[in-house]
């Protein structure tokens, strides 16, 4: 295992004094290649703060965050930019999809961006949504899918471009108990198989035993980082089915 993200004292304010917030109050740790990382914390404790400083959607107000040793301070707008479109994945609580478009169609959406040639973007989207268990919905209107059926095409739409990283926030949020173990399993699937590094955003504690690593945030700062073992994530299985079976 090589470090493939590294904080270093990593502060993020907003507003100025004496209304001045601090969400995230001296953050160091290292995202090791291949590790599947659940951030934990109430609302307002600086995880979704961070996940977005990580996506490169903001920028913190002092400290380093490095991405495969590159410095991201060190970076303009536009190289964020090519850098999440090409090493970063993105799946969101809400889908995100665009609602009249087919299933394949908002798949190929970030090839398009990256300007990928059609034949290589129809394989690539293809090949997602097969890992997703979606390949026969790819003519389907996405608001015509249900809820589990829309986050597996997200995450389809995610890893189409085989990025490097990652990011789900609230991932299940708006899913029933077994859809979410659905999804769950494909995360992990993806990190086992495909190896991708995931750092994913929860409030489900269920949920966070899928990953091999859980770092809990209170007040915008780390109160605790734990390595998760295979029982608690077999247990966490057997619960969660369980849960949904009764339902």
């Amino acid at each position: 295992m090589t470090d493939f993200i590294t904080l270093e004292n990593i502060h993020k304010t907003y507003g100025k004094p004496p209304n001045a917030f601090e969400a995230l109050r001296g953050i160091s740790y290292t995202i090791t290649q291949g590790e599947f990382v659940a951030l934990m914390g109430p609302s307002g404790s600086g995880k979704s703060t961070l996940a977005n400083i990580l996506g490169c959607l903001d920028s913190p107000t002092s400290g380093i965050y490095t991405f495969q040793d590159v410095n991201i301070s060190h970076l303009n707008l536009k190289q964020k930019a090519l850098l999440r479109r090409h090493y970063i994945g993105f799946i969101f609580q809400g889908f995100n999809l665009l609602p009249r478009t087919t299933a394949l169609e908002n798949v190929e959406l970030p090839l398009l961006y990256r300007q990928v040639p059609k034949k290589e973007r129809l394989r690539l989207s293809m090949e997602a949504l097969e890992m997703v268990g979606l390949e026969k919905w790819h003519n389907h209107q996405s608001n015509a899918l249900s809820g589990g059926q829309q986050q597996r095409v997200a995450i389809a739409r995610a890893i189409a471009s085989k990025p490097l990283f990652l990011l789900a926030d609230e991932p299940t949020g708006n899913l029933d108990t077994k859809r979410s173990v659905e999804i769950m399993e494909i995360l992990k699937r993806l990190n086992t198989e495909s190896h991708i590094t995931i750092l994913m955003v929860t409030h489900e504690p269920d949920m966070a035993q899928y990953a091999t690593r859980k770092i809990v945030f209170l007040d915008g700062l780390i109160q605790s980082d734990s390595a998760l073992s295979k029982d608690s994530i077999l247990d966490c299985a057997i619960h969660t089915n369980a849960q949904g079976i009764a339902k």
